[in-house]
């Protein structure tokens, strides 16, 4: 319980003690946009970098050479636990919103950050809503923003299982002309959700797999592009289980 509560006292304290923060960075903004996205992307990641380090997780990254540095990208990763942002934003090499269901948008000075970072906020229950979100998406990694989504649309509450993994999710990706990085994770939720409430020391395996053009695809594969990216992840998931958990 010890790390929990640390973790937790870390989160609100960086939350209320960044209030300056949030006004400066919305000065800067006013007058310089690309500055105030790469030090608000500094900012979080410093804060997520000593939630991980507090929570005693060690992470073994893989494949960090496949990410395009030259443009924005989709990520898309399976989801296990609330740490699969923090594991993967403080590895990312540009500023990158994350797609997050709508009702994170209610938590005030944590949404005020999340919408710094080009984050959105998703209806999953409101098809037109939805499709919004997608479209502001498009024009986000069009302006050269990555977006990183967890296409199964809800943290899988069942080890070593993927929910299927929603098509229009990939669209970003397609109508956006950006390629999709795969990102797998092994053994997240042994951080928290495994045994809630108690955070446990522990080993993850990030693995980023190499780049997919959605143009260079056939169209059979484009057609079935959830269940091509899916399988990548499940493919690499297991791979990784087993050498280092098996």
């Amino acid at each position: 319980m010890i790390r929990f509560l640390l973790v937790v006292i870390f989160v609100v304290l960086f939350l209320v003690l960044s209030i300056p923060l949030l006004v400066a960075e919305w000065i800067v903004g006013k007058f310089n946009q690309d500055l105030k996205d790469r030090s608000s992307l500094a900012i979080v990641n410093w804060a997520f970098r000593q939630v991980i380090r507090i929570a005693g997780t060690k992470v073994i990254v893989l494949g960090e050479e496949n990410v395009p540095k030259d443009t924005a990208v989709l990520y898309v990763g399976n989801h296990r636990s609330y740490f699969d942002i923090l594991l993967t934003y403080v590895r990312v090499p540009r500023p990158t919103g994350y797609v997050a269901k709508k009702e994170m948008a209610k938590y005030p000075l944590l949404s005020n950050w999340m919408r710094y970072l080009h984050c959105l906020f998703l209806d999953r229950k409101n098809v037109k809503e939805g499709l919004k979100t997608i479209l502001t998406a498009i024009d986000k990694v069009k302006s050269g923003i990555s977006i990183c989504i967890f296409p199964e649309g809800t943290r899988n509450k069942t080890a070593d299982t993927f929910l299927p993994f929603h098509e229009g999710s990939f669209k970003i990706a397609e109508k956006g002309d950006v390629p999709i990085v795969p990102m797998t994770l092994v053994n997240a939720a042994d951080i928290f959700e495994d045994h809630l409430p108690k955070i446990k020391k522990t080993t993850v395996v990030l693995e980023y797999g190499k780049p997919i053009y959605v143009k260079e695809l056939d169209k059979e594969t484009r057609r079935s592009l959830s269940t091509y990216v899916s399988g990548i992840i499940a493919e690499t998931y297991f791979r990784n289980k087993e050498k280092y958990f098996g």
